[in-house]
């Protein structure tokens, strides 16, 4: 491929990508009402909840919600053989967020996963059924109530935030739950995306919505920059070069990531790790992954003493898994330079605003800003180029 297709496709596949995006939107408005996806949360009735659960539901009753890139409701249900409350997502309220999502592609990618890949993993909420209208963008996501006080035949989960790091005993959990993820689709993935069952799996670095990342990062600085003392500049380098040090760190071999591990997306039970919101779901190198989850879960001097032990117990998991004998050092190189990824998404998370609550968003970014200095990050992303 020459220079000028290497700069010319990337661009088109953007534009391709925000085409679909908002023509799902205009089609929502156009000819939604007409469509046979419930809307809101309200639309959720006895009938509803039967035909996308294939149990029969006898009522349905609202216990709680809250709005973010979806909306998303706790329900209290009857009926034969039904789970007593659940837990449901479904597309935002607003034409704006919901365009953002359509950026992520995230209602389409959930709803894979727990249709093609969730029946074969553990610590992942249970899904009792979901739909994806390809048409409007619209979906219905019905999970496992995680929160459910009255579920006596399970262990209360426990749901740890940015703020509230956790221990490298917790931490070993985590990465051990990791191992397994990664284990389970390894060498499973087509050599490239767009084939075969796994096809629909892409690197973030392969995202045509990555081309907006770059200019992202440095919008946020230059927002940033007035209101913090955090050493923002230690981020410049991957700023200005951010689609050559994705690519770089997004190298085989892959597997199947969560995409976006943070405390917020984990919770533990019965003294095991799950993980929540599998909106993100990417191929890419395990690297990536781990340094994402480690950096922006601990304490930094926590992170700093026990991450080489924490990818010692990963390895080791990996292969217990059935996945493969990874080397020592060069998984500890990779994790380094993977320390990009946490700082991309804190430093896009804390400029852009309006995703995170701001005391953890600025907690996540001044945790990857030091991972970022303590791993020597940048010098080797800048060798490696």
């Amino acid at each position: 491929m020459s220079v000028l297709e290497n700069r010319i496709a990337p661009v088109a596949g953007l534009a391709a990508h925000l085409g679909r995006g908002m023509g799902r939107i205009a089609a929502d408005s156009a000819i939604g009402r007409l469509r046979s996806m419930p809307r809101t949360v309200g639309e959720l009735d006895a009938l509803t909840m039967s035909q996308l659960t294939g149990r029969v539901v006898t009522s349905v009753s609202l216990l709680g919600g809250d709005a973010g890139t979806s909306s998303r409701a706790r329900l209290a249900l009857t009926g034969a053989d039904v789970p007593a409350t659940v837990f449901v997502k479904m597309a935002a309220e607003t034409v704006a967020t919901r365009l953002m999502g359509e950026l992520g592609n995230l209602a389409d990618t959930e709803t894979r996963f727990y249709r093609q890949l969730a029946p074969q993993l553990t610590g992942v909420p249970r899904s009792y059924g979901s739909q994806f209208d390809h048409w409007t963008g619209r979906f219905v996501l019905v999970l496992e109530d995680l929160a459910d006080p009255s579920d006596m035949s399970a262990a209360p989960c426990e749901f740890p935030d940015t703020l509230h790091p956790i221990d490298p005993d917790r931490a070993a959990k985590v990465v051990e739950l990791l191992a397994r993820l990664h284990a389970t689709f390894w060498e499973r993935l087509p050599a490239r995306a767009g084939r075969g069952p796994l096809g629909w799996l892409y690197t973030a670095s392969g995202d045509s919505a990555s081309l907006l990342t770059g200019p992202l990062l440095k919008t946020s600085s230059r927002r940033l920059a007035a209101r913090t003392d955090l050493p923002l500049d230690n981020g410049r380098f991957i700023n200005e070069h951010y689609r050559a040090v994705a690519s770089l760190i997004d190298r085989p071999p892959h597997t199947v990531m969560h995409g976006d591990a943070h405390p917020g997306n984990l919770y533990f039970r019965g003294g095991q790790a799950g993980l929540l919101d599998w909106q993100a779901v990417r191929r890419g190198h395990p690297s990536r992954e781990l340094a994402y989850t480690l950096v922006t879960s601990m304490a930094t001097e926590q992170r700093r003493a026990a991450q080489r032990d924490l990818l010692d117990v990963y390895r080791d998991a990996l292969v217990r898994a059935g996945g493969p004998e990874m080397d020592r050092d060069e998984l500890w190189d990779r994790y380094r330079q993977a320390a990009l990824y946490p700082y991309v998404a804190a430093l896009i998370t804390a400029g852009m605003g309006g995703m995170q609550i701001e005391d953890i968003a600025m907690k996540g970014l001044e945790r990857s800003l030091t991972a970022l200095e303590d791993l020597d990050t940048v010098a080797l992303l800048e060798k490696a180029l």
